[in-house]
């Protein structure tokens, strides 16, 4: 045999050897159990909850704000300080005003003698009236027609002057008035007890109304602390779980190691939109619903504007039947097997249930273990808790189901070998999950 053909047996051999070790490879990978964590189906208490969060607020609070324009002269409190109603906070400048009192209450005067003067006038036009059509009706010639409609027409200017002089003694008075309230409204009071939880201002700058931003005329807040909400903000897909009277779980930021209890007492029936979503629109964004919680028993301490967040209870199960969130996945559409017979439900093809089975691609379920096989298990859930699903149909108790880890649950396939992995810490996957 010649070198050649000795050299092409020999690659003849190797191909084969290593063709063949290439089929035992895939062979043994194909036989090969995937590794996965299991669970058997059991009972637990399931609590459902939406976290929202928001800040701390007094359930009634005053804007204190300026009505007139004037330097601030003096202010009487602090920032914190409780007050009570009437206890008086701030001093504008009254100068200016005072001078308008005076002077209103000049006019004042002068319309009243201008008054007094237009009176006596006209009672005595009155009188004379009154003599000449004595003398006219007595039948003397010692009256002509002409002297009684002059004595007439006198009259009537002169009651027309008086009833004027009123008018004008009226509008003075209401001068005097409006002067007067201008002057009051330089020295403020509070119209509530509570506490001073914001003092905007200093001695010397000036006060302005706020006509147009509340924030330009706010000169001080007041808050009746013994009332205290957590206002927050709840995504419009759980805002409809919520009702009033919910159990509240509320922390607050500044409180790290405390729990504070509370329940809902209002939740808001339009969208809370930003001044860019109104002008967007709100078709495309998600938007937040106000919900108001009222704390139990707050701290003493708290302010506010605090952080906080909130976790509402929406419903509870006592001893449900329970799978890991992580454990629930989606496969194609298969009906949802009879809890008496899910075996024989689970291996039958998937039927043409109607409509509603038609229109649904995916079926939620668990992949169920038995004798190391994973089948697809089609179930039907309630209500979510932290980390476990209600089961309502497809599993019965004592069944293993894989629970883990995230990665393998997405690439199991029906018929799957699997068998218990040894216990890691989580897959990334799963702590995305």
């Amino acid at each position: 045999m010649s070198r050649g053909m000795k050299f092409g047996v020999f690659a003849g051999i190797v191909v084969l050897v290593i063709a063949g070790l290439v089929i035992a490879g895939q062979s043994k990978k194909r036989n090969a159990a995937t590794e996965v964590r299991m669970e058997e189906v059991g009972k637990r208490d399931l609590v459902s909850a939406v976290t929202a969060s928001g800040r701390i607020e007094a359930e009634t609070s005053v804007d204190i704000s300026a009505d007139i324009t004037g330097r601030i002269i003096r202010i009487a409190v602090k920032e914190g300080d409780l007050v009570t109603k009437g206890q008086f906070l701030i001093q504008i400048d009254p100068a200016q005003y005072q001078a308008n009192v005076s002077r209103s209450q000049g006019m004042v005067a002068s319309a009243q003698a201008s008054t007094v003067q237009t009176r006596a006038n006209r009672d005595q036009a009155e009188r004379a009236l009154a003599r000449t059509k004595e003398l006219a009706a007595s039948g003397s010639n010692l009256v002509a027609p002409e002297a009684v409609e002059q004595a007439q027409t006198a009259f009537d200017v002169a009651e027309a002057n008086w009833r004027a002089s009123q008018a004008q003694l009226d509008q003075a008075r209401a001068g005097l008035r409006e002067a007067q309230d201008q002057l009051s409204k330089t020295r403020l009071t509070a119209p509530m007890s509570g506490r001073v939880v914001r003092l905007a201002v200093e001695e010397g700058e000036v006060a302005v109304p706020g006509t147009f931003s509340r924030e330009t005329g706010l000169l001080m807040t007041i808050a009746d602390l013994s009332v205290i909400l957590a206002n927050v903000k709840v995504d419009e897909t759980d805002v409809v779980r919520l009702e009033r009277g919910d159990s509240v779980e509320v922390t607050i930021d500044a409180f790290p190691d405390t729990t504070f209890v509370g329940r809902v007492t209002k939740i808001s029936n339009s969208a809370q939109m930003t001044a860019t979503q109104t002008a967007a629109g709100s078709a495309d964004q998600a938007v937040d619903f106000e919900v108001e919680v009222t704390l139990e028993n707050p701290p003493a301490d708290v302010r506010p504007d605090l952080s906080c967040t909130s976790r509402i209870v929406t419903d509870t199960r006592k001893g449900a039947l329970a799978v890991p969130i992580i454990a629930l996945t989606v496969r194609d559409n298969q009906p949802v097997p009879n809890e008496n017979q899910p075996q024989a439900a689970a291996a039958a093809p998937a039927a043409d249930t109607g409509a509603a089975a038609r229109a649904k691609k995916e079926t939620e379920g668990v992949f169920v273990v038995r004798d190391g096989i994973a089948t697809f298990r089609p179930v039907k859930v309630g209500i979510a808790g932290d980390e476990h699903f209600e089961v309502l149909e497809g599993l019965r108790e004592g069944e293993t189901i894989v629970s883990g880890t995230y990665q393998a649950i997405r690439d199991l396939k029906d018929g799957t070998k699997v068998k218990a992995a040894t216990e890691t810490g989580p897959a990334d996957g799963e702590k995305a999950s």
